[in-house]
């Protein structure tokens, strides 16, 4: 199934990006909330987070230039605003400024902190969604990215104790996650990834099992199969149909390990639909285990193993281990859909539809339309733009288009960072003063 489109105000031609991007650059990209995150409270100047951050930007034409950085917010818009990049990843934050790289002695150039990222992607998805392949999404299987939001949003913050995360739409066909602790920015690499391998149950390989599940089931593992089973029933029945053909059957067979299990469950298996396919294979493993559970051990999660094979956050490890790693940029557009990389509401995971996101089209036509004058047009480019809220007469396009809905989580966001570094600054100033 091709990817959906939606009824937009503008449709989107990629042909017409190089003629978009100054329009979005100058008038709609939020510089002031964006910057305010990466600062993380150090001011601007000589040795603030910021300048020390690297970018990259990708150029019409492929062109990609690393180790871009910026020493303010204002060179930092008057750069996109020449550049007006295709696409922005963001790095580490390093011991020097990465533009000056090479006025670093030997090898104390060197990347210093990073959010923890993760990354999912759709196509890694592939062998279990019938709907589409490849690039390709659509509303059936954008189940699997609300499901892996749902999994480990609760794992980062209730097993891991982080609080600040956000969680991002890449404009096309999966998800990224920033958690943005001061904690999780200063994880050594080999932190990271034993974060990752916490988080991971599926095996990398084409194996024709990569879920198997033993007593005592670990409450991560638990909590992972509550979230997938109340999703089970529209997503993999009835909008997949997962047991619909003889080659969903063959593979799905294939994962009941005992041999004379699967013969009797696919014998059962004539005459039905997908429901009363998946209801017998429940209570046949389910009966055997329970008529001989030491004989029978292994088919006491066979239900649950399927579930997790089908549904399970399927992680790409080396964009979360890797502090020199870069990552696409919230808030840049994509190229091949023109859609924003949008801020995604974890509260309303469920309702978030990759379909509405605003286009790089929607929202300059929004800005032609909107009634901005000229004025306030030149006021918002000549005007040093300043940290978001802290003056009622600094200008904001981007709040009076559709990119403001997608604005609140990251609003949240910098609001909770903003009270955690207070409440940091409050501890530190009484130990500094000796008060307990």
């Amino acid at each position: 199934m091709p990817e959906e489109h939606k009824d937009s105000e503008a449709v989107y031609d990629p042909n017409s990006l190089p003629s978009l991007l100054p329009i979005y650059y100058n008038y709609i990209f939020p510089y002031g909330p964006y910057c305010k995150w990466l600062f993380y409270g150090s001011k601007t100047g000589s040795g603030s987070l910021f300048e020390k951050r690297e970018f990259s930007f990708t150029l019409q034409n492929d062109i990609y230039v690393r180790y871009q950085s910026f020493a303010s917010e204002a060179e930092f818009r008057k750069e996109l605003k020449k550049m007006n990049p295709y696409k922005i990843d963001i790095g580490a934050i390093y011991s020097a400024p990465p533009k000056h790289r090479n006025r670093v002695s030997g090898g104390s150039f060197k990347p210093l902190t990073k959010e923890l990222v993760f990354d999912i992607d759709m196509t890694d998805y592939d062998d279990v969604r019938k709907c589409c392949q490849g690039a390709d999404i659509c509303k059936k299987c954008w189940t699997l990215m609300s499901i892996a939001i749902k999994i480990l949003n609760r794992a980062l913050k209730d097993d891991f104790g982080f609080k600040h995360l956000l969680w991002v739409y890449s404009g096309r066909r999966g998800v990224h996650c920033w958690v943005c602790d001061e904690k999780a920015r200063s994880l050594s690499a080999h932190a990271r990834s034993s974060i990752v391998e916490y988080l991971s149950l599926i095996q990398a390989g084409n194996h024709e099992k990569r879920v198997t599940l033993r007593d005592p089931v670990h409450p991560y593992i638990r909590n992972c199969h509550q979230v997938i089973r109340s999703y089970w029933d529209k997503y993999a029945i009835e909008d997949q149909g997962f047991l619909d053909e003889d080659k969903d059957v063959a593979k799905v067979l294939k994962l009941i390990s005992d041999l004379d299990v699967r013969e009797k469950v696919e014998k059962q298996f004539a005459g039905k639909n997908s429901a009363e396919r998946w209801k017998k294979l429940r209570e046949t493993c389910t009966s055997t285990y329970e008529s001989d559970p030491k004989r029978n051990r292994k088919l006491r999660y066979t239900s649950h193993e399927i579930m997790m094979e089908f549904c399970f956050p399927r992680l790409d490890v080396n964009v979360s281990k890797g502090i020199n790693h870069l990552l696409k940029s919230p808030f840049c557009v994509h190229p091949k859909t023109g859609r924003v990389c949008v801020p995604i509401d974890v509260s309303r995971v469920d309702e978030f539809d990759p379909f509405a996101v605003p286009t790089i089209s929607d929202l300059c036509t929004q800005v032609e339309k909107s009634e901005i004058t000229p004025n306030e047009k030149t006021e918002t480019l000549d005007t040093e733009v300043q940290e978001a809220g802290d003056s009622s007469n600094t200008k904001k396009l981007f709040r009076k288009t559709s990119l403001q809905e997608y604005m609140k989580p990251f609003d949240s966001l910098l609001e909770n960072l903003q009270k955690e570094a207070a409440k940091q600054n409050l501890i530190l100033q009484s130990d500094l003063k000796g008060e307990f």
